[in-house]
Order: C-alpha cells, then sequence, then structure tokens
C-alpha cells in the first residue's frame, strides 16, 4: 500500500475516529500535542538534539545516518507499540495517521516502516506546525456565542452544566484551563496546561460548533497563567451577556461552601496574590479573620473586591448596554436559573 500525504484540512477530517500517532520527541509532546493523539516518538529528546545537531553543523546525510543508528534498534518495539495501542483503541483500525514536527523525515521514516508492516498509512504535510497554523485560524473565525454573565459566586459552571443537560451547546473555558479564573482559582485543581496545549483544546472544542449557538462563562483574558487568544476574546466581547444577577448573601454562603474547605495557608497565598488591588488594611484585614476561622467575614471583604472588579469589567466593554441582559435570581439555584436564562433568551429572540 502507498503511503497518503494529506493537508491539514483533509489530515483533519479523514482522521477523525481512526488511531492517530505524533512521532516527535516526548519533550515536543509534552509540551503540546493534537488533542487526542498518541505519543510514539522515533527519538528521545537527547537523541533528537543529536540529530538536529548534525543536521546543522554536518549536513543532512550525517543526520540521517545518525537517526538510523537510533531508528534501526527501536523499529521492532515501534511496530509493537503501534500494536498494543489499536488493541485497546476503541473505533475503527484500518487507517493509521501519522505526523512529525515539520512533516519531514520522522514521519516519513515512521511511515514507511507501518507501511512495510501492512498498516494503510497517512501522513500530515507541514506535520504538528501546519496544525498550529490551522490552530491559530480558527481564533479569527467568528461564531454565535452567549455569554453568561454573572458575579462571583453565582454558580456559573453548575449553569453551564446544566445548560448542557437540556440540549444547549457550552464550552467550559474554566475546565479546558484547569482553573476557575480568580486568584483562588487553581484551589483543588490539577496544573494547568501549557498555552499552546490549551489553545490545541479550545480549537477542538470550537470547531464542533462552528454551527452551533453555543454559551460561554464571561471570562477576562487571563485564567490563571493562561490567556483566552486575544481575537477570539475580541469576539466575546462584542457577544450578549446573559447576566444571572443574585443577591450578594446568596452568593457569600456559596463561595463559603466552595471554598471554605480549603486549607487556610492556601487560601492565604491566595489573597497575597491580590493584595495590591486590594488594599493594604483589606488585606491585612482578610488574613485576619482568615486566621480566626472566620471565613465569611474573610470572604465578605473578598466578595466585594470581585464585584467591583467585575462591574469595572462589564462597564469597561463597548455598547455593554445594548449587550446586558440582566436575570432576576433569588439564589443559587441551578435549575430555576437556567429556566429562567432560557426564558430571557427567547424573549432576547
Amino acid at each position: 500500500m502507498a503511503i497518503k500525504k494529506l493537508g491539514i484540512t483533509e489530515f483533519l477530517l479523514q482522521s477523525g475516529g481512526f488511531p492517530i500517532f505524533d512521532v516527535r520527541s516526548p519533550g515536543e509532546f509534552n509540551h503540546a500535542h493534537m488533542p487526542g493523539v498518541n505519543s510514539l516518538p522515533l527519538f528521545n529528546d537527547e537523541e533528537r538534539k543529536i540529530v538536529g545537531t548534525a543536521y546543522k553543523q554536518q549536513g543532512k546525510q550525517k543526520a540521517i545516518k545518525l537517526g538510523l543508528d537510533f531508528f534501526g534498534v527501536k523499529m521492532r518495539a515501534m511496530v509493537e507499540a503501534v500494536e498494543a495501542t489499536l488493541k485497546t483503541f476503541e473505533g475503527p483500525k484500518e487507517k493509521i495517521f501519522v505526523h512529525c514536527w515539520r512533516g519531514g523525515m520522522r514521519s516519513a521514516g515512521v511511515a514507511w516502516m507501518l507501511d512495510l508492516y501492512g498498516y494503510d498509512v497517512y501522513t500530515l504535510v507541514g506535520g504538528y506546525k501546519a496544525y498550529r497554523n490551522h490552530v491559530l485560524a480558527t481564533f479569527e473565525k467568528h461564531y454565535d456565542i452567549r455569554i453568561l454573565g454573572g458575579y462571583t459566586g453565582s454558580g456559573k459552571t453548575l449553569l453551564l452544566e446544566q445548560l448542557k443537560k437540556q440540549g444547549e451547546s457550552m464550552i467550559d473555558l474554566e475546565a479546558l484551563a484547569k482553573h476557575k479564573g480568580s486568584a483562588f482559582g487553581a484551589l483543588g485543581q490539577p496544573a494547568q496546561p501549557t498555552p499552546e496545549m490549551f489553545e490545541n483544546m479550545l480549537a477542538v472544542e470550537l470547531e464542533k460548533n462552528t454551527q452551533n449557538t453555543f454559551w460561554l462563562e464571561d471570562e477576562s483574558q487571563r485564567i490563571g497563567i493562561l490567556n483566552i487568544p486575544h481575537a477570539f476574546w475580541k469576539n466575546m466581547r462584542t457577544k450578549p451577556v446573559f447576566f444571572v444577577d443574585i443577591p450578594f448573601e446568596e452568593r457569600l454562603d456559596y463561595i463559603c461552601q466552595e471554598y471554605g474547605r480549603h486549607p487556610k495557608d492556601s487560601m492565604i497565598s491566595s489573597i497575597l496574590r491580590i493584595q495590591k488591588r486590594l488594599g493594604p488594611l483589606e488585606t491585612k484585614t482578610a488574613i485576619g479573620l482568615l486566621v480566626e476561622d472566620n471565613v465569611k467575614e474573610c470572604f465578605r471583604i473578598l466578595l466585594a473586591y470581585y464585584d467591583k472588579t467585575y462591574q469595572k469589567s462589564l462597564e469597561n466593554r463597548e455598547n455593554i448596554s445594548s449587550l446586558l441582559n440582566k436575570i432576576s435570581c433569588s439564589g443559587v439555584d441551578t435549575v430555576s436559573n437556567t429556566e429562567k436564562l432560557l426564558a430571557c433568551v427567547s424573549s432576547f429572540a
């Protein structure tokens, strides 16, 4: 069987549901990769460095010979790794898709080996670099978005989940970012992905919703250490905001339940991250209350700060008067508030 070379659009279209193997080094893969692909490194990180240095200093042929030294002893193990992956792969296995960094010698070598073994192999012209260009282009498009707004403690993540249960499309940016969006957003969360990996995952979600109207939570551009791609974030800021307006005390109770269980030292570290904006007196008072186990009054100070921050963000948005739709809610009641949201959307349409 001949190896088929595909451009990025056809590669993504035809590879859907089939196994994809990324033959870049572990370091490259761990930094970022196409979501859902399998790592099948031709070289480890040190071998890649050796081959790359030889290519620059001694030319292509010397680099190829060195690469063959590394590749030759791995061939059987790589074929068996593919076989093992296919045994556990849930989906069609008639085709195998392979890519490297630029669609060059690494993917060509592995594709040759797998083709020789009898697999129907497809490679990506331009490699992962072509995929990254595709990802960045995704953020330049315009989407039909509804923004879910509300002050901190409004239970917006729960609302997104309930909207999804009721058949609405949504993308949970904070779930992708592994962060809840404030100075306290890392509490109880795993490590955040790299910026590049976050973009890759977001692009996949956007492509799923190209034809849909979908919901996003109103976010600042920065989520922890990550930034929402600027072009996409600017697009978000032009969309209608459906703002669940819940009384302060109700939100305070909800926040105490959500964050009050975290260790004090972690909470104090989070407070110190915003001390310049919170102010020295409020910072000292909030930490003192926390040390005294007066969590509610500590959080009262913090919630008031975040309310002011969010209000300022709203006011800085262009045409906010025509975009903002406030929905009065008596408490953090996910089912009831979702019904009110959808009723507001119906009247808005």
